[in-house]
């Protein structure tokens, strides 16, 4: 069916085959009998480079905890192209550097009119990707169908709009597919309404990821299993009687309540010291940094040992 296609292709393209995938769009692929490791280790020491910052000393985390950005400090760059096409380079490095996902998001809403306060946290993502530029992810052989799923929201972290963040990743099996950190588009009136807003983000993504593995010929056994530390939107999921304080997230109630009665998913409790996606919304110290990325399927192929 490979060569069928291959000819198919080269009948109506005219395309050369170029063997085994080795490099592709910056992306280095490493096959071995485990699985598939994909990391951008040229792409990341390039941006080193460019920057100056081959020779700088390496930092345990990309951002400090408690660190808030915000408009207001620092003094307004002079050029602001740089900081516009660093952060640039930084938000494709996320495709294989999961780690750096909060970090990158954080520094982007700053592209408008970035200051010294900003470029400064740019160069702390630096100097994090100078301790290990060949990280990348790690795709395991022999993978178990099946999706889990963690979802999570920091409420009004935002100090000037006071819009919460939205963070989740998904896995088939022990393989990283999805993730996403971002502010919500609207401001959330409680903790619980942004942990469902970002729930229903979550599930939304859940069910294009199982509609496009039925594309792909390939079933789930079980429902997928979400995980999520707030049990007031698990308890409202489970509420048929609409209230004063869940009318305006009525669409959101639906979207989740169907996929539930559907069995795509399965909504489970875990507790808040659990909370294995808060490197998605926030900072964390170094401790519980490591704990997250070790959860990611990060992988050094070059020191496999440290690799998580």
């Amino acid at each position: 069916m490979i060569q069928d296609l291959k000819t198919y292709l080269d009948v109506t393209f005219k395309i050369k085959d170029l063997g085994s995938l080795g490099f592709f769009l910056g992306i280095e692929a490493h096959r071995t009998k485990e699985g598939l490791n994909l990391c951008l280790r040229k792409y990341a020491l390039d941006i080193l480079n460019e920057a100056g910052f081959l020779g700088c000393k390496p930092a345990s985390t990309p951002m400090v905890p408690s660190h808030i950005l915000s408009k207001s400090n620092g003094t307004p760059l002079t050029d602001a192209s740089t900081y516009k096409r660093l952060v640039g380079r930084l938000l494709y490095l996320t495709a294989t550097r999961p780690d750096i996902a909060y970090s990158v998001q954080q520094l982007s809403q700053f592209v408008d009119s970035p200051s010294t306060h900003h470029i400064t946290a740019t160069h702390r993502v630096l100097r994090y990707i100078k301790k290990a530029p060949r990280q990348g992810l790690f795709y395991p052989q022999n993978n178990d169908m099946k999706l889990n799923i963690f979802s999570n929201s920091d409420w009004a972290s935002c100090t000037e709009t006071r819009k919460s963040i939205t963070g989740f990743y998904i896995f088939l099996g022990a393989a990283l597919v999805s993730r996403r950190s971002k502010k919500q588009v609207t401001v959330s009136r409680s903790s619980s309404e942004a942990e469902y807003k970002a729930l229903a983000s979550t599930v939304c993504e859940a069910q294009w990821l199982i509609t496009l593995l039925r594309d792909l010929l390939l079933t789930l056994s079980k429902p997928a299993a979400v995980f999520c530390d707030s049990k007031s939107a698990i308890a409202t999921t489970k509420n048929h009687v609409f209230h004063e304080r869940t009318k305006h997230i009525d669409i959101d109630c639906h979207v989740v309540r169907e996929r539930v009665t559907q069995g795509l998913i399965k909504l489970l409790a875990v507790p808040s010291s659990a909370r294995i996606a808060d490197g998605f919304t926030k900072a964390l110290p170094i401790s519980m940094f490591y704990s997250f990325i070790s959860k990611l399927g990060i992988q050094d192929l070059h020191t496999p040992a440290y690799g998580g």
